[in-house]
């Protein structure tokens, strides 16, 4: 490294090409880089060549050949970054993944739940029994599945450009190279002519001013320094540009990992989700009409099972009932017995009943004779008692 008097810029000798630093986070996410530009690089003599050409065409006393060395690469640079702002966009919140986005929001808005036979309805659906039919389901679908033939056709639509841009950002990619090299030999011509300058040019000159007492000369000097500082200056803002092309390089890489990550995403939804999506339905509706046979076959074994039962249940009652007519006698014992029972009583009652009328009347015989006893006592006095006639009358 050289500096001269008027300038603190310092600046580089002569030196083979060399490539900038990369960003931390683009030499992580793009290591590639740095193999494409080195596998792009011409070759030293060729570089050599173009580099000793363009130091020729440096004339330090013309202010335009400095103002203008290596505008035409900045210009192309400048045409390369307004492609790389139409091109540098969020493709997940741009229009493909708006897409995207709606696609999941109305597959999620379908609910193949509904369609599960082993789950329950809930409180409000078995309150007001709403369960929702086969029929409004399959309705449902076909609503549905118009809404994704209309985004598939946008994401399809979508895939194409995404396409067209990865193919663009290849050809752009190509053309940052050849400019990153092109800026890289304008740097090296540039430095190579301060070297030339600070070594034989300025050395030179200010011999001759110091030796001459010509204004001529010294102010030959100052234009010189003047000069060779603006060449500098050039030369530092170059090697900016050669940096914000070197930045670009990665950056352009990842809006088409970015591109392709969305076309991945496209095609998978496409080729996979919707598929996929519309196989399950079949799947859960076909599972579905098999739970509600299932449950038909179930209610009718059920039944017949519980006719078996109930049928069975009767039948040994029945049968219980006859048996115990078949084998019960005309009469029954406890009748027989109860019947014994009685009759003996009644003769006991009419036994005891005769000997009570037999002492009665016993006791009333002897009662009417002692009556009749004393009815003939009472008549017999009574005739004793009769009064006699007497003579007087």
């Amino acid at each position: 490294m050289t500096t001269t008097p008027d300038s603190a810029v310092p600046v580089a000798t002569a030196a083979p090409l060399s490539l900038p630093a990369l960003p931390e986070a683009f030499a992580v996410a793009l290591p590639q880089v740095r193999q494409d530009l080195a596998a792009r690089a011409p070759a030293p003599a060729q570089d050599r060549q173009q580099v000793d050409a363009l130091v020729k065409e440096l004339d330090l006393r013309d202010s335009n050949s400095i103002i203008f060395f290596g505008s035409k690469a900045q210009e192309r640079l400048t045409t390369i970054s307004d492609k790389m702002l139409e091109g540098v966009r969020n493709k997940d919140t741009g229009p493909a993944g708006a897409s995207l986005n709606e696609m999941v929001a109305v597959l999620r808005g379908f609910d193949l739940d509904e369609l599960d036979p082993s789950k329950k309805p809930g409180f409000f659906a078995r309150l007001f029994n709403k369960a929702k039919p086969l029929v409004k389901i399959v309705q449902q679908y076909e609503t549905v599945r118009n809404q994704i033939d209309t985004i598939s056709d946008s994401l399809e639509r979508h895939k194409t450009q995404l396409l067209t841009d990865v193919a663009t950002l290849d050809r752009l990619y190509d053309a940052n190279l050849d400019y990153f090299h092109t800026l890289e030999l304008y740097i090296a011509a540039g430095e190579a002519k301060l070297q030339q300058v600070d070594a034989e040019e300025l050395p030179a000159l200010e011999r001759e001013a110091t030796t001459s007492e010509d204004m001529v000369k010294a102010q030959s000097l100052r234009d010189l320094r003047a000069s060779r500082d603006d060449l500098e200056r050039r030369v530092y803002d170059l090697k900016l540009t050669r940096q914000v092309t070197m930045q670009s390089l990665p950056s352009i890489r990842l809006v088409q990992e970015n591109d392709k990550g969305l076309i991945n995403k496209i095609n998978s939804t496409l080729v996979n989700t919707v598929p996929l999506w519309r196989q399950q339905l079949a799947q859960a509706i076909t599972i579905y009409r098999s739970g509600q046979a299932a449950k038909t076959v179930k209610a009718a074994t059920d039944l017949t099972n519980d006719l078996l039962r109930s049928n069975a249940e009767n039948l040994r009652q029945a049968n219980a009932q006859t048996r115990a007519e078949i084998e019960r006698g005309v009469f029954d014992i406890e009748t027989v017995k109860k019947a014994n029972e009685t009759l003996i009583a009644t003769i006991e009652d009419s036994l005891r009943i005769a000997d009570e009328g037999r002492r009665r009347r016993k006791e009333a015989t002897a009662q009417l004779e002692t009556l009749e006893g004393e009815l003939r006592q009472a008549l017999s006095a009574a005739r004793a008692r009769t009064p006699q006639p007497t003579g007087g009358r």
